[in-house]
């Protein structure tokens, strides 16, 4: 079994006087947290905080780019050019990175999120985009996406380096894509069953997928209720089955 794995939590998703997630009890127990930029969810308020609390718990800092749509939550799809994807990802690491700055901080990764997670995964123009403006922007950052996409190709070819995520708490379509939200099985609800997918990804990769690639990441969804009890029992877990939890390029200690 690989013996390392990233834990992140897409996280700074509230928005003015609206709250979702409950951040502070996630933190201590992940090692990378995606934060929202203002475009799907979160405020500058809510970005500052988040981002200290990141630096509080030691956890890796990284961009949650999204479509700027946060009366949908950016799920719902939109039609966006490359020029736009651009555009919006250079925006939201622009506005992350001030914010990590200023609190002693840099980014780690960039993520995409929603719809545009999907989009960018099927769509060679727009995930060229994306990864231009990251390149752009710092070439230093790791990319966090699904393993069989373009904007892994997209990312390889322009040097970047590129993490393979598997979600703990999402179930999977015999060709290795994520089952649609609509589906009344997307969702793991149990901890015992979120693990058990956690350590096939870990050992075996996605279903479907012919080219082995394995899992380097493992997300946890911040806007579920139970998130926090749900990542201190994935963390305990995965510990207990010998698997070391710490963030893409941070020594182990």
């Amino acid at each position: 079994m690989q013996r390392r794995i990233d834990f992140n939590c897409d996280m700074g998703e509230s928005f003015g006087a609206w709250r979702m997630g409950d951040d502070a009890g996630v933190m201590p127990f992940i090692t990378s947290a995606n934060i929202a930029c203002g475009f799907h969810a979160g405020d500058s308020e809510t970005m500052r905080a988040t981002v200290a609390l990141a630096v509080e718990h030691a956890v890796a800092i990284g961009a949650h780019v999204g479509l700027p749509d946060l009366e949908g939550f950016g799920r719902r799809v939109m039609y966006i050019d490359a020029r736009q994807a651009y555009a919006y990802t250079l925006h939201q690491l622009g506005a992350l990175s001030a914010f990590a700055k200023v609190a002693g901080a840099s980014l780690h990764h960039v993520k995409p999120h929603g719809a545009l997670y999907h989009m960018v995964a099927r769509d060679a123009p727009l995930a060229l985009a994306m990864v231009g403006a990251i390149r752009d922007f710092d070439a230093r950052l790791r990319v966090y996406g699904p393993a069989v996409s373009e904007l892994a190709t997209a990312s390889s070819g322009a040097g970047l380096h590129f993490v393979a995520e598997g979600f703990a708490d999402r179930r999977y379509a015999s060709n290795g894509r994520l089952l649609p939200r609509t589906d009344a099985a997307a969702l793991i609800e149990g901890i015992d069953d979120a693990v058990a997918q956690a350590l096939v990804l870990i050992e075996r990769g996605l279903p479907g997928d012919p080219s082995g690639m394995r899992m380097e990441t493992l997300c946890l969804h911040g806007d579920r209720g139970d998130a926090a009890t749900f990542a201190r029992g994935l963390r305990q877990a995965l510990e207990a089955a010998g698997v070391k939890v710490t963030a893409p390029g941070r020594a182990m200690s």
